[in-house]
């Protein structure tokens, strides 16, 4: 390849990786260790419609970054992330959902000599298959082990490897003999760039109804403490125009001071079945119709008597 094909590379990259960065508002930064082209491509694969991964060396990222620095200040915390074996993934849609697909695709892979482990890995107790020569093997290691019909049996589990130590050579190999491939391999999420902010990807599990209570509650203790100190801030003011609403209600209901919310307050305490609710009004002729034609009903009643003079026909 010439000089000329490689300068034309990274300015297509240069330009790539700029677009990428300015049409995709979110970014998960991946680590990639440990994971092989195919299982990348399959990756890629399930992120197709959704996200749109990108590789490259960290000094090119750098430096499309420094670029851009320059009209968007946030980016310098982007640039800090940049370090080790990483790669970006841009995409448009949910965050949860898209983490859920970079996530998903894992493969198993033995144990290697040097590696740093993931998770804890234990050796289940049971019976190996081995014969009684390599009981030796066992003993180094601290397994716990006793012969059964002529085979090597583990008695108890054992905590073989602990997480982020490097695994030995002898614990690789016993687990290679039984055939125990601990770890998973996928790409790993490390930071999360949304909207110029850059946090980490437990934020994702946060219920946002606790983001809401928490809230509410800074907001009402920022208010307890302004009230307190007669500092206003955005979060007491509205509780000082209630209260200097109320002070002022209560001076205009001693004296003969009149405004418009305060002759309301008077007229409604001076004559409380005229502010009653249009409703309860509309409803009381209803309800009160009934004792009028009873009434009626009666007096109709007393004039028919008073014609007969109480006496019947025949009397």
């Amino acid at each position: 390849m010439s000089k000329g094909d490689g300068r034309s590379k990274k300015a297509a990259y240069f330009a790539k990786l700029e677009t990428l960065l300015q049409e995709y508002p979110s970014i998960f930064i991946v680590n990639v260790d440990n994971v092989g082209s195919n299982q990348m491509h399959q990756i890629r694969l399930a992120l197709r419609g959704v996200g749109v991964i990108l590789m490259g060396k960290n000094t090119m990222v750098r430096k499309v970054l420094r670029g851009l620095i320059i009209d968007n200040p946030d980016l310098t915390k982007l640039m800090e992330v940049v370090r080790g074996n990483v790669g970006f993934v841009f995409t448009k849609g949910d965050l949860k959902d898209v983490r859920s697909k970079i996530l998903s695709n894992r493969v198993a892979a033995p144990a290697k000599a040097g590696a740093l482990a993931p998770i804890d890995v234990f050796v289940p107790a049971g019976n190996t298959g081995m014969e009684p020569g390599k009981t030796s093997f066992f003993q180094a290691l601290g397994v716990p082990t006793k012969i059964a019909r002529g085979t090597i049996e583990i008695v108890s589990d054992v905590h073989l490897i602990k997480k982020d130590t490097r695994v030995g050579a002898s614990e690789a190999a016993l687990l290679n003999m039984l055939n125990i491939s601990p770890f998973t391999y996928g790409l790993t999420v490390t930071h999360v760039w949304d909207s110029n902010t850059l946090f980490s990807p437990d934020v994702l599990d946060v219920d946002p109804e606790v983001y809401i209570t928490n809230l509410i509650k800074g907001i009402s203790n920022v208010a307890a403490v302004s009230l307190a100190t007669g500092i206003p801030t955005a979060a007491s003011v509205p509780h000082l125009l209630i209260n200097g609403f109320k002070n002022v209600l209560s001076v205009g209901l001693e004296t003969e001071y009149s405004f418009t919310e305060g002759d309301r307050i008077k007229e409604a305490l001076k004559n409380p079945i005229a502010s009653a609710p249009v409703a309860a009004s509309a409803s009381a002729p209803a309800a009160g119709s009934a004792p009028v034609a009873v009434a009626a009903k009666e007096e109709e009643k007393e004039e028919s008597e008073d014609d007969d003079m109480g006496f019947g026909l025949f009397d």
